[in-house]
């Protein structure tokens, strides 16, 4: 499922049009993204948990050529799915 695929499924399940759930969709991912920016999490209880990791800079290992290569120090987002969420994917 891709953005626009999920947009029309939620305008759908919630009686919108494609143009409010559009909105909301863009709405939550901005928000997700500022708070993550912000060094916040973002807690949606039966669903999960968007956090993010700071990773520092250091020297990864090219397979193919075996070259050392310096990595920058990033941010990347993680998210752990709540128990419910696993629980509903395995039939539970």
């Amino acid at each position: 499922m891709n953005k626009v695929e999920l947009v029309a499924a939620i305008a759908e399940s919630a009686n919108l049009t494609k143009a409010e759930a559009g909105a909301a969709v863009d709405a939550f991912l901005d928000t997700v993204t500022a708070e993550l920016k912000a060094g916040e999490e973002v807690r949606l209880v039966g669903f999960g948990t968007f956090t993010s990791a700071k990773r520092e800079a250091g020297v990864a290992r090219n397979p193919r050529t075996g070259e050392e290569i310096q990595t920058k120090a990033s941010v990347t987002p993680k998210f752990k799915p709540a128990a419910a969420f696993k629980a509903a994917l395995n039939g539970g």
